[in-house]
């Protein structure tokens, strides 16, 4: 077997959710194109049955399942489409998250409401889809995505900052909890250049964003400092290719920053 080899996915099934569009949809075209058989979950019909369409397109299987994956109960009937549609589970990326409403808020200035929709969404998600996964699999791999936030505290992002370490630490728990059979890592992204990135930058313009002096993206680099300027998708989905490979099989209870270089700003 070459070096090469080891990245394929071939016969593998992946479920990955907040697939339909940014990072999400970077995922399960890398997957796709290594091998993988996939199910596009999110909560646009329209969006995960395009998305679904170009993973056929690339000459995998697909499914798309459309619900509100921060609900048990949803999330359980996700993980068990995979394995009746497709006829087993062997990859779960939980990819859900961000800020729900696109607005940028002081953690003392967030309101309860506003705080349990996000950590619903960052967190609590992450931990049900693990655990519907794990309980289908009998050898696999969960993949999180967490954010370069989880290492380091923002101003007006400190509810998701915070509920990106606490992924880190259930991805470790996890890790601990499931091997040898289940490897369970995290990927770290630094800011890439997706719609709900652009959105949030968005709402720093009253705060003195000068939206007619510079482009989007040297905003983005300016805003967050990576070395390398702001990532793709395509970035986020060549590391989970590889978590998710064979070549990452001794590889498990870690966070793999893709961030441009942005950890050693701190």
């Amino acid at each position: 077997m070459s070096i090469l080899d080891l990245f394929r996915l071939d016969g593998q099934v992946a479920v990955v959710t907040g697939g339909s569009k940014g990072i999400g949809r970077g995922i399960v075209l890398a997957l796709a194109e290594a091998g993988a058989d996939v199910v596009v979950a999110a909560r646009s019909k329209t969006e995960v049955e395009a998305v679904a369409k170009e993973v056929r397109a690339c000459g995998r299987r697909a499914a798309a399942f459309v619900g509100d994956l921060t609900q048990r109960e949803q999330v359980e009937a996700l993980a068990q489409a995979a394995c009746d549609q497709l006829g087993s589970l062997t990859i779960w990326v939980n990819n859900i998250g961000g800020v729900p409403d696109l607005t940028p808020r002081l953690l003392v200035d967030t309101p309860d409401e506003r705080l349990d929709e996000l950590f619903d969404l960052n967190l609590r998600a992450h931990v049900i889809g693990a655990t519907s996964a794990a309980r289908r699999m009998k050898e696999g791999v969960i993949i999180n995505i967490s954010s370069m936030g989880a290492l380091h505290p923002r101003p007006m992002f400190g509810a998701m900052t915070t509920s990106k370490a606490a992924v880190n630490h259930i991805t470790g728990t996890l890790a601990l909890e499931l091997a040898p059979k289940i490897r369970v890592n995290a990927i770290g992204p630094g800011p890439i250049m997706t719609d709900q990135m652009l959105a949030l930058l968005q709402g720093f313009a009253p705060m003195g964003t000068d939206d007619d002096s510079t482009s989007a993206r040297d905003k983005i680099k300016e805003a967050l400092e990576a070395p390398l300027g702001p990532g793709t998708p395509t970035d986020i989905g060549a590391a989970a290719v590889y978590l998710a490979s064979p070549a990452a099989k001794w590889v498990t209870g870690i966070c793999l920053f893709v961030a441009g270089g942005w950890l050693t700003m701190s």
